[in-house]
């Protein structure tokens, strides 16, 4: 019932939806090139043979495909994927990092005759579904066509649990479409089973399966040589109110470290300019802004990195990494990528969206979590000061990070049958 009256809402609000869609492209959200297949029209043809799908709704979803999207194609000779995203920076991203026979296409707007459009043309014979974005009209369409339908990596917070086990019938019509739902911990697959999917599993968590972030390595020397044998740190994926305390965080640390660089890498790199100005006009320091080709000098006190796909050069610069949403309520970001390549961790009491992750991590001694900025200046300056701590530190996050890698394994073994 519910999926036929959201069809029916949809099909009416179209001309509503133009005209958002419309300012979505006035204000740069869209992809105007490509926006076509945001409605349905595809600008590629279909490739032969096998083609598997994966969708994920933005960056931190794609990045975890990709290790999956190379062992699947690597298993089927014949195959093609394509990654759908609905944002124009996973676009970019998936356009660097994606291997030969698999490509990306913009998801299409959730109406019935985009969708209906998006799946004639496509006829993937293997939807995968990445964590937890639903889209009924697209969900059903799949369903109906008979094409094998996977929620990999599925995750239910705290939050989503108790708001759709008030409207259960909702979710519950939704979730029963997908052949099987894997879980990214056993209790992401009991809450999904509860919630309305018939068939639930957990193989383990995808995020563990990822590489180590490329870098360029022209890019990589030039930052190496400006930041050259100063102290450095890292605050990583940040969010609106964080970079102001670390700003502070930067303050205090710099009286024992005069030659200190804070380092800031925004969730949303947009906001570089709006950092840089905030940070400048209530602190006086001194900040350099990537994004506008701005260079560290020696009395940059924080360099702002807001440009897109380039943590890996600033991972491998340096040596620990605060990861950025956990000092506001927004519940944290993907702490393996910075684990991997040997910093030491640290968070705000934040980390909701990676609860079970990251109490695993504390167990293991491979993240410390603070409760404010000044707790997180003072860990910084304990650890400056403590060589043999900070490389430990650094070990046991690399250790943690690689101890799941089998899961990618399991994942592929669970996928291949139900391939059409």
């Amino acid at each position: 019932m519910f999926s036929t009256i959201y069809k029916a809402v949809t099909y009416i609000s179209m001309p509503i939806i133009s005209v958002l869609l419309e300012k979505r492209k006035n204000d740069g959200k869209e992809d105007l090139n490509r926006f076509n297949e945001r409605v349905g029209k595809p600008t590629l043809s279909r490739p032969e043979g096998t083609l598997i799908w994966l969708h994920g709704a933005s960056v931190g979803e794609s990045v975890s495909m990709i290790p999956l999207i190379e062992e699947l194609l690597k298993q089927n000779s014949n195959a093609h994927v394509m990654v759908t995203t609905g944002t124009v920076t996973s676009a970019k991203l998936m356009e660097e990092r994606l291997p030969e026979r698999a490509f990306h296409q913009f998801y299409p707007v959730d109406c019935a005759p985009y969708v209906d459009s998006f799946l004639e043309h496509w006829k993937p014979d293997l939807a995968l579904w990445f964590e937890s974005e639903f889209w009924p009209n697209m969900i059903n369409s799949i369903a109906d066509k008979n094409i094998p339908l996977i929620l990999v990596n599925g995750r239910i917070s705290n939050r989503s649990f108790a708001r759709w086990k008030m409207f259960r019938f909702l979710i519950a019509e939704i979730l029963s479409k997908f052949t099987l739902c894997l879980g990214q911990t056993e209790e992401d697959a009991h809450r999904l089973y509860v919630l309305g999917a018939k068939k639930t599993d957990c193989v383990g968590n995808l995020k563990y399966a990822s590489g180590s972030l490329p870098v360029d390595s022209e890019k990589f020397d030039k930052i190496k040589n400006l930041v050259g044998d100063r102290t450095v740190w890292l605050a990583s994926s940040t969010h609106y109110n964080e970079e102001i305390q670390i700003a502070e965080a930067h303050i205090a640390i710099k009286k024992l470290f005069p030659d200190l660089l804070t380092i800031i890498v925004p969730r949303h790199p947009k906001r570089g300019e709006e950092i840089q100005k905030d940070i400048e006009n209530q602190f006086m320091l001194k900040t350099s802004r990537r994004s506008i080709n701005e260079d560290i000098y020696i009395d940059t006190d924080i360099y702002i990195a807001d440009t897109i796909g380039e943590l890996g050069i600033f991972y491998r610069v340096a040596p620990i990494v605060f990861i950025g949403g956990s000092l506001i309520p927004f519940g944290g970001q993907n702490m393996l990528e910075p684990a991997r390549l040997n910093c030491t961790l640290l968070s705000g009491i934040n980390m909701q969206n990676f609860r079970e992750m990251n109490e695993r991590a504390i167990e293991a001694g491979a993240i410390t979590n603070i409760c404010d900025k000044g707790e997180l200046a003072d860990k910084v300056i304990e650890l400056l000061q403590n060589p043999d701590e900070l490389k430990l530190k650094g070990t046991l996050a690399r250790k943690f990070a690689e101890s799941e890698s089998a899961v990618l394994e399991r994942t592929v073994e669970v996928i291949l049958p139900l391939i059409k």
